[in-house]
């Protein structure tokens, strides 16, 4: 008797209804994919439930990849174009058989090519892709990759060819654009917010900055460096010959589907140019406040204040402290057809549907001021500055929130209130600016402990004594991550914001036309509900979201008046606001 198919098999586990099978069966002929992909995609099946199906239906085993080590021996049996070419990975080998985890483990095509190029019996099982695509990446290394790459370009010499080959840097099969799609890809992969290509007077190294720390990689010989240099300056429209003046460019390229933003610096060094490519994943449009790191409290208060209908709004924060992810998330929430929201950014890292966005030319004499005096006469309604850099933009900025617009922009300060102090600084009237300004959001971003490996542990007495936590320590469960696979032995998961949000009431009003210092202006913020980043952070540790060394590094300990909420005593004593 014949098997049923996996779609009556589905119909009849009540995982779908006949109804969704037979509109799934119509997109798959019009698509061509495989019915089960087209049900994940939908939403109408998880991954796991397929792989049972499939399972079930071709009497093989299923595998779980992230309970099982396997040897490198065996991987290395299959290249790892092949793996990731069909999102497989090989996982057992008794004596001439060789046991394969695939995603579709009815793909024949895969099936005969892995046995063409391993001369071995090919046995399926079937895990989730998923699983397979983190293994492949756990398993293969970017130095076996780029070894099967370059493969036929024996040059003994390490000398760096003084003339690249501009067509082997443009040919899609060529080794060297295999070799930068590669370098790339893995960085995507890996959510690496930057690459390095960095050459030394005898080697060329590529490092990766993951969750702010910076991790090398394996790399090509010498020899390809300006073939590398070359191949991304002209992916992203630079003067390939001009090597003595840095240059910036930006290029789009598609990992695993997914188009992903690439900004280009280049800067020449005395062993040639280095290269820092900026990655900016769309895909990260799409995070919520939640994400970000705002709790419900804090996220109800900032939507509220910036759904003003006028008015500035400053979010501060030194470089890489996540400003800009806040500031599109928050433009994507306030976003609608009836609002003209008009940006003005140097340079433009994503692409927003429908807000218009200006890219600063500073050498066209396109500057953040003659900007907003141009935006100001196109009607709009929300305005978006990249930063407050000089006193005439800041001007331009109040003035505009004073006369009906609402506008976001961003400083470099510690916190908030500093934030405050900066604009009277910079020549702000501080009648204008209180009239003006409705808000300040301070931020960081700190590294995130690994929820597959937390454990509890006691920060030193060194620590604690920073932290001002020596007499309230027992108030909390301290934890941290001790490094597992899925974090690669770093105990870190990713990256989360701490926040703090002063909101300008009439009294700080009062305060600022009196040009009051930061202390006194976070002293009577406190009152209204301001809580400093140090504190925001420390319900994050006491949550075990984060450890306290990793707080410390991003942020100073809470100021002179603090209130321990944890233990109810004044016991925290260190810093300053």
């Amino acid at each position: 008797m014949a098997r049923k198919k996996i779609g009556d098999l589905l119909v009849e586990q009540g995982l779908i209804t006949p109804v969704e099978l037979e509109q799934s069966l119509h997109l798959q002929t019009s698509t061509g994919k495989r019915l089960g992909a087209i049900l994940v995609e939908q939403g109408k099946l998880t991954e796991e439930q397929l792989v049972d199906i499939i399972a079930s239906r071709l009497l093989i085993p299923k595998i779980s990849l992230d309970q099982l080590v396997i040897d490198p021996s065996v991987v290395q049996r299959v290249p790892v174009d092949l793996a990731r070419r069909y999102t497989l990975i090989p996982v057992f080998a008794m004596g001439n058989t060789l046991t394969l985890a695939m995603a579709d483990p009815l793909n024949i095509i895969a099936l005969d090519e892995i046995k063409y190029f391993t001369k071995a019996d090919v046995k399926r099982a079937v895990a989730t892709s998923r699983e397979i695509k983190q293994a492949i990446d756990q398993y293969y290394s970017v130095t076996d990759s780029l070894n099967q790459i370059i493969g036929a370009r024996r040059e003994p010499s390490l000398a760096v060819r003084e003339t690249p080959d501009v067509e082997t840097a443009t040919e899609p099969e060529s080794p060297i654009v295999k070799l930068v799609n590669l370098i790339i890809a893995k960085a995507v992969r890996d959510r690496a917010s930057d690459i390095h290509l960095e050459p030394d007077e005898n080697s060329l190294r590529i490092r990766y900055r993951i969750n702010g720390v910076m991790r090398e990689e394996g790399a090509p010989p010498k020899s390809m460096q300006n073939e590398m240099i070359s191949r991304i300056k002209i992916a992203a429209d630079l003067d390939v010959s001009e090597k003595r003046l840095p240059q910036d460019g930006r290029f789009i390229m598609r990992v695993d589907g997914n188009p992903i933003d690439l900004r280009i610096s280049t800067l020449p060094t005395i062993h040639g140019e280095k290269i820092v490519i900026r990655v900016l994943d769309r895909r990260n449009l799409l995070l919520t406040f939640r994400q970000l790191g705002f709790g419900s409290d804090m996220a109800g208060r900032w939507q509220s204040l910036v759904r003003k209908p006028e008015g500035l709004i400053l979010i501060t924060g030194p470089t890489s402290s996540g400003k800009t992810s806040t500031l599109y998330t928050t433009l994507n929430d306030i976003n609608s057809t009836d609002k003209n929201i008009i940006t003005v950014e140097d340079p433009v890292e994503y692409s927003l549907p429908l807000i218009n966005q200006i890219q600063i030319n500073e050498k066209a004499g396109l500057s953040f001021p003659s900007c907003l005096r141009a935006i100001l006469r196109q009607s709009p309604d929300v305005i978006m500055i990249g930063e407050v850099r000089d006193t005439e933009t800041a001007r331009i900025a109040v003035r505009s929130a004073l006369t009906g617009h609402l506008v976001f922009s961003t400083t470099h300060t510690n916190n908030a209130p500093q934030a405050i102090s900066r604009l009277t600084d910079m020549g702000i009237e501080p009648y204008l600016l209180t009239a003006a300004l409705k808000g300040v959001l301070a931020q960081r971003l700190v590294r995130t402990n690994c929820p597959h490996c937390l454990t509890g542990y006691q920060p030193s007495e060194t620590v604690l004594g920073r932290a001002g936590l020596l007499d309230s320590a027992h108030h909390f469960g301290f934890k941290k991550g001790a490094g597992c696979k899925q974090c690669k032995g770093t105990g870190l998961a990713g990256l989360t914001g701490i926040f703090e949000l002063v909101e300008v009431t009439p009294a700080l009003g009062e305060l600022i036309i009196k040009n009051a210092s930061p202390r006194i202006i976070g002293e009577t913020a406190r009152r209204a509900g301001y809580i400093p980043l140090f504190e925001a952070g420390l319900d994050r540790v006491k949550a075990g979201e984060i450890c306290l060394e990793e707080l410390l590094k991003e942020t100073s300990s809470v100021p002179d008046d603090a209130i321990d909420r944890f233990g109810g005593r004044e016991t925290i004593h260190a810093g300053a606001v």
